[in-house]
């Protein structure tokens, strides 16, 4: 593992950290692993889980979090790749080709809870898988695209209040049911309160941002670093190094400071 996020870190292959020249002296003091004892070490649950308790211990906070915010952002590939597993999507105004980082963040810079897929797989898809793991309570505040009866009583299921505009506000409710918690939403941004609540969301913009805008942060993905388990295991080891910086520079923009 260690290995793996020094090519990470350096936006390297994992073939130019398997080469001892490529590593300060003094610091590998050990036989470095060839790229085939890599190749199959990355796929096995044991190196899988310690990535992810890595993750999870710098995620871990005393007190949850009351405002969460929901949201995705594209991880565009070039329109000719062979990348078997990506697919072709909306990615923001456009049309692109390549995969979608789904995540749910709080005050800290290591999402609640994130999943990947191709680019075609809608935002109310994932947020069937994301939204269950929540806990604790709270406010969920997403975009007109999580505007969904069933979300919302899911978001309501884990104790939480999904807050995001009506994608037809300029329509009536109709005669169909509507969950409680989806009628909440709407009361709710017609008031002061709500409207100071939903300016938080924009939060998850700027950890995007700065997940995305510093050296070793997540650039648009390299060219050998295809298809969704590779995609997975860089985006992941790439949320590690983020808040390992985040730590070591003592930024961690509050997005529950309301």
């Amino acid at each position: 593992m260690a290995v793996y996020l020094w090519a990470v870190l350096h936006d390297r292959p994992v073939s130019w950290a398997c080469r001892p020249e490529n590593w300060p002296t003094g610091l590998w003091k050990r036989k470095l692993p060839s790229q085939s004892t890599m190749s199959r070490r990355l796929r096995t649950t044991e190196v899988q889980h310690l990535l992810h308790c890595m993750e999870r211990r710098l995620a871990a906070k005393p007190s949850a979090d009351w405002i969460l915010a929901i949201d995705g952002k594209p991880l565009v590939l070039g329109s000719f790749s062979k990348d078997r597993d990506a697919a072709t999507g909306r990615a923001g105004h456009v049309y692109a080709y390549g995969y979608k980082l789904h995540a749910v963040y709080g005050s800290r810079p290591v999402p609640v809870t994130w999943e990947l897929a191709p680019l075609n797989v809608s935002e109310q898809t994932m947020a069937r898988f994301t939204i269950p793991r929540l806990t604790g309570g709270g406010y969920l505040l997403g975009d007109s695209a999580f505007d969904s009866n069933p979300l919302y009583g899911l978001a309501a299921s884990r104790g939480y209040q999904l807050v995001a505009p009506r994608q037809r506000p300029w329509t009536k409710l109709g005669h169909m049911p509507h969950h409680t918690a989806r009628l909440r939403s709407i009361q709710l941004l017609q008031t002061d309160f709500g409207q100071t609540l939903y300016c938080q969301r924009t939060r998850i913009e700027r950890q995007f941002g700065w997940l995305t805008n510093h050296s070793a942060a997540l650039a648009p993905l390299p060219a050998w670093v295809r298809r969704i388990h590779r995609v997975r295991l860089w985006v992941q080891a790439k949320i590690v190094i983020h808040a390992m910086y985040a730590t070591t520079h003592n930024h961690d923009p509050p997005l529950s400071d309301a």
